[in-house]
């Protein structure tokens, strides 16, 4: 029997009831399910073989989703199944979101609003550091003799240059999902939603506001119109601390990715994703700009 079929034999409210499993696509490291049950549907996620190599806490991405239910923003559980690590949720009605979508005149702003009810909300269980997250991700590609992409090691000095410049002026931590991919962002016709807080916990704002544009694509136009709407203003400082998270976006997902190419039995090509993220953090690390955010962030503007 699958574990889609265990869990819904484990659930004592749905005994006796007409319940039609139906699996959804998109997902990228769990199997995903919409189940109605007497025509109502939940969402449920099994999660994929190999993901405590890449650091998911199912404890802690149980106790930040109830979190962001309360704040408004990510769905409700429903039932949680800590033997089968399986959350059982809220299906949110909705559209998901694409990158086209979200490229889409006055999209910058909506995310911004819905990523300030998050962070307005309670306090997550963990933090979450993606310089420390890199460390260990680095760790399990030597463990496990996966191969990363060429010329990583020898950016590490950088990485911790950026890492030296955002300390100066650190800002509060708060309850950030951290993988603001547009997948991630469903559209219920009166605000954006989010969704799936594997990698949740409290961090610098700057990171969640830089990670989804970059995941996003976005232009300077939308990466200043992002900031207004969360901070107000478009300050130096501000702008430069989010680019250099998007580069840090880049720098950990890159080798999420090179670690999944060798555990996912998910059909998707990890590698060629792999490659593309550390290209494009190369190309900001090697920019005429890059000194000029390394200084603007340190400075009160």
């Amino acid at each position: 029997m699958s574990v889609i079929e265990d869990v819904v034999l484990k659930i004592g409210d749905w005994k006796g009831k007409s319940v039609t499993i139906q699996p959804l696509s998109g997902g990228l490291t769990n199997t995903n399910f919409k189940v109605e049950v007497d025509g109502v549907p939940f969402f449920v996620r099994v999660p994929g073989e190999g993901t405590e190599l890449l650091a998911v806490d199912r404890q802690n991405e149980y106790f930040n989703t109830r979190a962001a239910a309360e704040a408004g923003v990510g769905p409700k559980v429903r039932y949680y199944l800590p033997e089968f690590q399986v959350m059982v949720l809220e299906f949110l009605e909705g559209r998901t979101m694409s990158n086209d979508a979200l490229n889409a005149f006055g999209m910058p702003t909506k995310i911004a609003r819905s990523i300030r009810r998050l962070h307005a909300g309670p306090r997550f269980l963990t933090d979450f550091n993606m310089f420390r997250l890199t460390e260990y991700y680095l760790n399990i590609c030597k463990e496990h003799d996966i191969r990363i992409p060429t010329g990583y090691s020898e950016r590490i000095p950088t990485v911790e240059r950026i890492e030296q410049a955002l300390v100066v002026q650190p800002l509060p931590t708060v309850p950030c999902n951290n993988d603001l991919l547009a997948e991630n962002y469903i559209d219920d016709g009166k605000s954006l939603r989010i969704i799936d807080y594997e990698y949740s916990g409290n961090n610098d704002p700057c990171f969640e506001l830089g990670n989804t544009c970059q995941e996003l694509k976005y232009d300077e136009a939308r990466i200043i119109e992002v900031c207004t709407a969360y901070f107000g203003n478009h300050s130096v400082n501000k702008i430069s601390r989010m680019k250099l998270n998007m580069i840090m976006s880049d720098v950990g997902w890159a080798l999420w990715a090179a670690i999944q190419a060798k555990i996912s039995k998910i059909e998707y090509d990890f590698c060629g994703w792999a490659i593309e993220r550390w290209g494009r953090a190369v190309e900001k690390m090697d920019s005429a700009e890059f000194p000029t955010w390394l200084k603007d962030v340190q400075s009160l503007e």
